[in-house]
């Protein structure tokens, strides 16, 4: 009788470390943020540190127009030189631009061993660029690669979103196992509540009690398992949407929905990633036509302004100005432009079969994506069916097992065959909404399956 009344209490030191551990675990996401699954997206694409990598990269090729654009515009200059000689060709020059030549420096002996100069010169000088077609390519190759940019930073906005909801489903997957492990924990203790009357009762075996005891056992170790899982997936989708503190969710389970097939294949072809390469494409042709812009002349303008004095800074015994055309023609560069536009001619060949591998690449993931839902949604079909199965399969051997017409062995199986169907339901259902987003992000269509843009189409 002693046996019994000190095997009521349970395991009291393995209960007090579950205990413990579960109070540490849930403590760690009292004052997590709720989030639904749309407002988890739109913070994570303002708050992202990847996309926020891709946001400024994205600038820098905005400003390259601006750096390509100023070199068709006219550069200005603000001089100020100091000297002091007794050259005699640059101490009559500075004589001379100082506008204080006389008889008396037209003497040999001034002229052949002049006195020390000084002469602070102040220039203005403009230089304008009238036609230089690499100018021009290169403002053109500027605003396109800009353009390629922004369709890659799309795209990376479009994968961002994605494994958002990756780990969105994938915490609210956890939550699921931790209520079937809960769930399984109620059933082992009341496994074993029911063991220990039948013992006491004289109706059944100590080792019936052993048998549950392990069982509530393993139950408390899943339950233990399946916390720490969904603490560290509310962790990671914080680390998404650039908290980095843990987040709960909240609102209903997401729902996407499924485009019929042939407008996915249409959209597909249209994706953000394709047009970039398209456009990238487009620069390397450019690239060719900038390799025989070295053939062309190049054409321009200036002018400049100069004061000179010899006693201070921009002082002004002397001024003149002076106005130039130029044009500047290579005739022979060592092949340079030939091996130049050899070299651009292989770079279009390479991302034209670049740019047909992604389209049949892309083609073939909507595929793969559309036949994995087929199978997904078979899968949990079955698990459906196998839970309910097991659920009756576990009623009946209580059943028997409360008769005395069953060990209790058969009775813990049919709880575990349960509890596995259970979980195996929930992961079935994970791998379906998965397929889902996946299918989504494939085609290029999961903003605006998210409601983050304005949708397009058709949807069944």
């Amino acid at each position: 009788m002693n046996n019994r009344r000190a095997n009521r209490g349970g395991f009291p030191a393995r209960t007090f470390t579950a205990a413990v551990l579960l109070f540490i675990l849930a403590s760690g996401t009292a004052a997590a943020e709720a989030l639904s699954l749309p407002e988890a997206v739109q913070k994570a694409l303002e708050n992202n540190h990847e996309l926020k990598a891709y946001r400024n990269a994205h600038a820098a090729k905005e400003a390259d127009i601006g750096l390509a654009r100023s070199l068709l515009l006219p550069r200005i200059s603000l001089e100020e030189r100091y000297l002091r000689t007794v050259n005699p060709t640059y101490a009559f020059m500075t004589r001379l631009n100082q506008e204080r030549i006389g008889t008396a420096d037209f003497a040999p002996d001034a002229l052949n061993r002049p006195e020390a100069v000084n002469d602070y010169q102040t220039s203005l000088t403009v230089e304008q660029p009238l036609y230089v077609r690499k100018f021009n390519i290169g403002l053109e190759m500027s605003k396109t690669e800009s353009l390629a940019s922004e369709k890659a930073l799309q795209r990376k906005r479009e994968e961002i979103a994605f494994r958002v909801v990756q780990s969105y489903l994938t915490a609210e997957t956890a939550g699921e196992y931790l209520r079937v492990a809960q769930g399984a924990l109620e059933d082992a203790r009341e496994h074993r509540r029911l063991a220990l009357a039948r013992y006491e009762a004289g109706l059944g075996l100590y080792s019936d009690i052993l048998r549950a005891g392990t069982a509530e056992t393993e139950a408390e170790q899943n339950l233990v398992s399946a916390r720490k899982r969904l603490a560290v997936a509310k962790l990671a989708l914080g680390l998404m949407v650039g908290s980095g503190e843990a987040v709960e969710l909240s609102g209903t389970k997401p729902s996407l929905p499924i485009r019929d097939i042939e407008d996915l294949r249409s959209r597909s072809q249209a994706r953000r990633d394709i047009m970039a390469l398209e456009l990238r494409k487009e620069n390397a042709e450019n690239q060719v036509r900038l390799a025989d812009a070295g053939y062309f002349p190049y054409l321009g303008m200036g002018g400049a302004y100069q004061m000179n004095d010899r006693n201070a800074p921009l002082g002004r015994e002397g001024d003149n100005w002076q106005f130039m055309a130029f044009l500047k023609w290579e005739l022979f560069d060592g092949t340079k432009r030939k091996y130049e536009r050899i070299k651009a001619g292989h770079q279009v060949s390479e991302l034209g079969e670049q740019l047909e591998g992604m389209k049949k690449q892309v083609s073939f993931q909507v595929e793969e994506a559309w036949l994995t839902i087929e199978e997904a949604r078979k899968n949990l079909e079955l698990a459906q069916e196998s839970l309910r199965t097991a659920e009756e399969g576990r009623r009946l051997v209580r059943a028997r097992y409360e008769g005395s017409l069953s060990p209790i062995v058969d009775m813990l199986d049919a709880q575990l065959s349960r509890d596995h169907a259970a979980a195996n339901l929930v992961a079935r259902e994970n791998e379906y909404q998965m397929a889902i987003a996946y299918l989504c992000y494939a085609s290029g269509t999961i903003m605006a399956d998210l409601q983050m843009e304005e949708p397009k189409g058709e949807t069944r």
